[in-house]
């Protein structure tokens, strides 16, 4: 395993990828492992249904994207973006899990050693019945979720971690590069 510590971003692919639109965030992540546009400096996880046993792999991390099936009570395959903050203020987390993105985010926020900017980017699943794929209207909004996280990075690679929250960036920790394929933390649960 990687020493994740050393990345200052942090993408996570949440979702269960046999329920069918559930497991969108996991195929962006996948994507995303491939793009030659993604920083060189950035994690990407595999979080699967693990939910709060990624606490570790992003309590370090400066900024955490979460890619995952949002209920925002849109047409299916509409794209959704909040912070950690406006997805806990959200009536139920609005993620499409039963232990969402909403507590790892609550979580997150009790401790981590230094302040955080957490992104959702998120879909509206049209059915997350059994099954390996995405329905028509999620497949479509797949590419255009990738295209949002690679945005959202773009934009954090030229802002300098100084100004997050008005804190200090702390120290890299020194060692080898970081490998963008996409980590799996551990196993993906049951549910």
């Amino acid at each position: 395993m990687r020493a994740l510590s050393s990345s200052n971003t942090v993408v996570v692919g949440v979702g269960n990828s046999i329920l069918s639109d559930d497991g969108v965030g996991v195929h962006a992540a996948r994507m995303l492992e491939n793009d030659a546009r993604v920083p060189a400096s950035v994690t990407i996880l595999d979080g699967g249904t693990i939910g709060l046993e990624l606490l570790p792999y992003v309590s370090e991390a400066r900024r955490v994207l979460f890619l995952d099936a949002v209920n925002s009570d849109s047409a299916p395959g509409t794209l959704a973006r909040m912070t950690g903050k406006e997805l806990l203020g959200a009536a139920g987390g609005r993620s499409a899990h039963q232990m969402g993105v909403a507590d790892l985010i609550a979580a997150l926020y009790l401790v981590s050693a230094t302040p955080q900017e957490i992104i959702v980017l998120g879909v509206q699943p049209a059915h997350t019945d059994w099954g390996t794929t995405l329905s028509p209207s999620v497949e479509a909004a797949l590419g255009p979720l990738v295209e949002a996280a690679l945005t959202q990075l773009q934009l954090w690679e030229k802002l300098p971690l100084a100004g997050l929250e008005g804190h200090p960036a702390p120290a890299a920790a020194p060692g080898p590069s970081i490998d963008r394929g996409v980590s799996r933390p551990c196993d993906e649960g049951g549910f």
